[in-house]
Formats: C-alpha cells, structure tokens, sequence
C-alpha cells in the first residue's frame, strides 16, 4: 500500500507559477512510476507530467510543455511539479499517482492515487 500527499495548490493570477509536491510513504518510492494528472469540472482526467521510476524519462500533457517541469527526490520519497506561465485552463484539481508495475506510465492506469490539490488560476 502506498499513500500519497499532495501540497502547494492555491490561488494564483494568469502569468504566475506555483510549485506542487507529492509525498510518498509505504512502499519503496524508487520502485514506482509517477505522474502528475488533472480534473477540471465537467471534463476528464488528464495527464500533466509523468516520471520513471529513476527520474531520467518524463512525458508532458502537450497543454503544458514547455511551462511545467516535473521532477523526483528519491531519497525524500517526493515529486514536484514546478508550474509556470499558468494560464486560467490550468484551473483544475492536480492528483499525483504511483505505479509499480510500469517503467513510466502515461495513461490513467495507475494503482494508487492521492486526494488532490486545488489550482485555481485568476485570469
């Protein structure tokens, strides 16, 4: 079992960054891939960022590259999520994931999954 934390959401105006962190505990962290993924109301859950297992592959959402940046301390057992340039679309609720059975991992088909921050982007 793996529990999942996410932190850093908040209100920002448009042109903005913000910084969100997901931290892991139960399992040994460098053995999952992880992603960062996005619900805003009424539309489905979508990736954002995801990253192997030692950090070195990631893979973007196509909405968000160039101005997100995703990364992981494996002797902190933490994913970050470095936002920048928000835009009001970016308003969305942000989940982190984790997946043992997967290198990477870009699909929605993750095992475990944490409760959400909320990102809210004032034009």
């Amino acid at each position: 079992q793996v529990t999942l934390v996410e932190s850093g959401g908040g209100l920002v105006q448009a042109g903005g960054s913000l910084r969100l962190s997901c931290v892991a505990s139960g399992r040994t962290f460098s053995n999952y891939a992880m992603g960062w993924f996005r619900q805003a109301p009424g539309k489905e859950r979508e990736l954002v960022a995801v990253i192997s297992w030692t950090g070195a592959r990631t893979n973007y959402g196509d909405s968000v590259k160039g101005r997100f940046t995703v990364s992981r301390d494996n002797t902190k057992n933490t994913m970050s999520l470095q936002m920048n340039s928000l835009k009001p679309e970016d308003s969305a609720v942000y989940y982190c994931a984790a997946d043992s059975r997967y290198a990477i991992l870009t699909s929605t088909d993750y095992t475990y999954w944490g409760q959400g921050t909320q990102v809210t982007v004032s034009s």
